[in-house]
């Protein structure tokens, strides 16, 4: 696990202490019901939910193993195993990324297209945050470090038509990889969810079998509201992935688990941190070892 379990153990440290505190160790054999209480409380306090955390306590209380190993399979049979990525075919592969402002969406991006590069490839980035200028320029910032390309119009346009000449662009000069930016909506409001609803439409008159995937950056941090934020963009926008950023300790990690489970989405991402190295693809054997206090001193002993 190494150096990327360790910035995952500490990201979620918030999350652990609480439940550590609550959750009896290993030592103990038997549980009062004022213990069970504790569990499920702890589970509530890091951000589960209250669904899911009584369902995962009824499930340990029937078992007759190890609570700790008990929860960490119920944990587990959340994130099933991912769906395998669309891949485009004779096109570029277009990634639509969208979500509030706030979330850390454009570092996101500019992270992705490093990766990306990373491997050998192509990038060309649609800047259609075109309401905000410093999102533009911080955007631009990420893709000259990537070593990338950026279509960009002027402060105001229409993002559905940033989008259009980003996929013409990509289309017409065969690049691997084409992201495309949206403005940082807020779900509540019906003319930019409309809008974006457009951008979506317009991509797909681009290129028919585009967005290849749709992923949805959250803040971990925000806790309910992000689970009626993913309601909200999965119903516009056609969401396929999650990709949860700031858990770098002020956030409560069991905001992955109760997303998981509520949508049946893929967790892609996460980010633990500013760095480049801090967006690491989601394992959730890790996650789940990190959020456990015992378990998390178990994996740091292996790394």
């Amino acid at each position: 696990m190494g150096s990327l379990f360790s910035r995952l153990k500490k990201g979620l440290s918030r999350s652990r202490d609480s439940l550590a505190q609550l959750i009896p160790g290993r030592s103990s054999k038997t549980y009062s019901e004022e213990t069970w209480q504790d569990v499920e409380d702890a589970l509530v306090m890091a951000d589960c939910g209250p669904a899911l955390a009584t369902r995962l306590v009824e499930k340990t209380r029937k078992s007759k193993k190890d609570l700790l190993a008990t929860l960490k399979s119920g944990m587990m049979e959340i994130f099933s195993e991912p769906k395998a990525m669309v891949q485009a075919e004779n096109s570029p592969f277009v990634l639509l990324v969208v979500g509030v402002n706030g979330t850390g969406k454009t570092t996101t991006i500019g992270k992705l297209a490093m990766m990306y590069r990373q491997q050998g490839k192509s990038v060309l980035i649609g800047a259609g945050d075109t309401f905000r200028a410093a999102a533009v320029e911080q955007l631009a910032v990420w893709v000259e470090r990537a070593g990338a390309d950026m279509v960009r119009q002027h402060e105001g346009a229409d993002p559905a038509a940033v989008a259009f000449d980003t996929i013409q662009r990509g289309v017409a000069r065969q690049y691997d990889v084409v992201i495309i930016d949206t403005a940082g909506r807020v779900q509540t409001d019906k003319g930019l969810m409309n809008e974006l609803a457009k951008v979506r439409r317009v991509i797909e008159k681009a290129l028919p079998s585009a967005p290849h995937e749709v992923w949805h950056v959250v803040d971990g941090g925000t806790g309910q509201n992000a689970v009626v934020q993913v309601d909200k963009f999965r119903e516009v926008a056609g969401t396929t992935g999650l990709i949860v950023t700031k858990l770098d300790g002020s956030a409560k990690g069991g905001i992955v688990l109760q997303l998981s489970d509520t949508y049946d989405l893929p967790i892609r991402y996460i980010g633990v941190g500013e760095s480049l190295e801090d967006l690491m693809p989601f394992d959730a054997d890790e996650f789940v070892a990190g959020l456990l206090p015992e378990l998390a001193e178990e994996g740091e002993n292996q790394a």
